[in-house]
């Protein structure tokens, strides 16, 4: 079950007695977490009838005993068990979750990992509680949930301005929002997000990015490329080695995969390489400066050129010297 439906569900005031938010995606069971901890319950209730455990600092017997407990002056309590995996003897909630109490509405945050299906507590889930599952975002549904989380707040937002959000921030949900927030809060009543708006907000160059350096590596624009690594080596803070490098490697990695992909039509192309289809164009456009041969020296480069960021075969050079020779290697010599 989505959060959205969640949240929906609890306003309509159709609830279940336990909720089990478990998985690697910290965004999703963050935000029902947030909604059952400050929305449920009135001011006034949650005095009485809101507890909120740890799992490093509780025990399974603490938390029954709590959900055991009959609401004080309202319909109903909440208690919620925030990081959940970090509690010995968890499964010994099951106890609990086979008989819960109709007026109780338990929350567990069980983060980063799931239940053991193969256990009682797994099977117990499934039947008696409403069980979350969450896992990272592709990078090539990214595009499609962040314009719809900025559609959801009224607001819209260019494409290269959503690319370049996503692009420099990647699969992480809770600041792709927090970010999304503080923009939305600083427009001065405009409702369209732009590049120079995440220039400003964000703090990321709409010039002079890691993203622009790929689109310039891509399309062997060597000038464009030596101007972006000149600005990192000005401004070593604006893209360190050790965040190029990995994005680099993706990228060739990718444009690899264009090789060997079948033919067919962009949507199933984009898929199998794990891009979106606005993007597909600079990786087919790569894939016709770079065959197999180059790409793997590049990438065999860009593994070399990792170790002596961390001194291997490094006589002295920094992060932007060793960017610059990369460069050159990649796109004069061989």
């Amino acid at each position: 079950m989505k959060v959205e439906k969640i949240i929906s569900d609890i306003k309509k005031g159709q609830t279940k007695p336990v909720y089990w938010l478990e998985g690697e995606e910290e965004y999703f069971i963050d935000q029902v977490m947030h909604y059952a901890e400050h929305q449920i319950l009135s001011e006034g209730e949650a005095g009485f009838n809101r507890t909120v455990f740890y799992g490093r600092d509780t025990d399974w017997a603490t938390v029954v005993n709590a959900c055991r407990r009959y609401p004080m002056f309202a319909e109903r309590q909440v208690i919620l068990l925030k990081e959940a995996q970090g509690m010995r003897d968890v499964e010994k909630l099951e106890s609990y979750i086979e008989k819960p109490l109709e007026s109780t509405l338990l929350f567990v945050a069980y983060k980063g990992k799931k239940v053991d299906g193969r256990t009682k507590l797994a099977r117990l889930l499934k039947s008696h509680a409403v069980l979350v599952t969450t896992k990272k975002m592709y990078e090539n549904e990214l595009p499609a949930w962040t314009e719809e989380l900025v559609r959801s707040k009224g607001f819209s937002i260019d494409r290269k301005a959503l690319h370049l959000l996503i692009d420099h921030i990647g699969n992480d949900l809770s600041r792709i929002g927090n970010e999304i927030d503080k923009m939305t809060l600083n427009l001065a009543g405009r409702k369209n997000i732009t590049e120079d708006d995440i220039e400003q907000f964000v703090g990321i160059s709409k010039e002079y990015n890691v993203f622009e350096l790929q689109d310039a590596l891509g399309r062997r624009d060597f000038y464009k490329a030596m101007r972006i690594a000149t600005y990192f080596e000005q401004n070593p803070k604006a893209a360190p080695l050790p965040y190029v490098l990995p994005l680099l490697y993706g990228f060739f990695g990718k444009v690899q995969v264009m090789h060997s992909a079948p033919p067919g039509q962009e949507k199933a192309l984009a898929a199998s390489v794990g891009v979106s289809e606005w993007k597909l164009k600079e990786y087919t456009q790569a894939a016709k400066h770079y065959d197999p041969e180059a790409i793997e020296k590049n990438i065999l480069l860009l593994n070399q050129y990792n170790l002596k960021s961390i001194g291997v075969d490094n006589a002295g050079a920094d992060d932007g010297q060793l960017l610059k020779e990369l460069i050159v290697k990649m796109l004069v010599v061989g």
